[in-house]
């Protein structure tokens, strides 16, 4: 997937959306510094519950028009207690083949005595970053598509009526921030590898605009239990094919709804 510039459209119409990354709370395997990835299909911790629960009520007044969650229990049990609080799906956990159950340190050790780094290293039957980014790039544009069908014929606007992109910081500040005034939003609640994956594809290949200030060691680092990613994305229709041409990030790994509740 690719960025399309202006010239490449006949109709200078775009539907613009809001894009909510959640990482899901915490389970025991996460507690222990243990890899889970799709074979180990763990609940979430008792504090795992309570940074979910602070997520929904973080997130209580954020309207969402679509939510995409990964279909294992720690994602779906977050998922769960987010849209409990609010009044307004597909895998997308990473494999770690013979890692998963392991403990993190030991394969970081690994990875670091094959001359590599976490999470860029592959344990032996586990997935590549490339396997991991392609499998995203097939659920974005389906979600693409989902969401133009959905919302381009009542929602889509001309450029010029679109609201200014405000400036925010990159770990705290409003729920809603971003995308107060866009009706159209996507929450996605996935994994921890998975968010560190899209965002590095955002940032690297897609060429995102990221907040002022953001420290790219952050950026690219492993969002925390429950950490929010936000991006504004933009599409235009192309004959029949809805096609990215704009994305931004309001903010990355936001967690100061956990830090409210400690």
């Amino acid at each position: 997937m690719r960025l399309y510039p202006v010239s490449a459209f006949r109709s200078m119409k775009t539907l613009t959306f809001g894009l909510t990354l959640v990482r899901h709370g915490e389970t025991q395997y996460n507690k222990d510094g243990l890899l889970q990835g799709q074979a180990i299909d763990a609940p979430l911790s008792e504090a795992g519950l309570q940074q979910a629960e602070a997520a929904g009520r973080y997130l209580a007044h954020v309207k969402f028009t679509n939510v995409f969650v990964s279909n294992m229990l720690r994602a779906k049990q977050t998922t769960e207690a987010i849209m409990k609080h609010n009044s307004s799906c597909s895998a997308l956990e990473m494999s770690f083949g013979i890692a998963e159950g392991r403990r993190l340190q030991d394969v970081k050790d690994t990875a670091e005595a094959a001359g590599q780094t976490f999470p860029g290293f592959t344990p032996p039957g586990g997935e590549t970053q490339e396997q991991v980014k392609m499998r995203f790039k097939e659920f974005l544009e389906k979600m693409l598509q989902q969401i133009g069908a959905e919302h381009f014929s009542e929602r889509g606007q001309d450029d010029s009526s679109l609201p200014a992109p405000s400036q925010t910081t990159p770990t705290e500040g409003k729920a809603d921030d971003g995308v107060k005034d866009i009706p159209v939003h996507a929450l996605v609640v996935t994994h921890g590898a998975y968010m560190c994956v899209v965002v590095r594809y955002f940032v690297e290949e897609l060429h995102c605009r990221l907040p002022l200030g953001s420290d790219q060691a952050h950026v690219f680092s492993l969002s925390p239990n429950t950490g929010l990613c936000r991006f504004i994305i933009t599409v235009r229709k192309q004959d029949d094919e809805f096609i990215l041409s704009g994305i931004r990030c309001v903010f990355i790994h936001r967690g100061d709804h956990v830090k409210r509740r400690s």
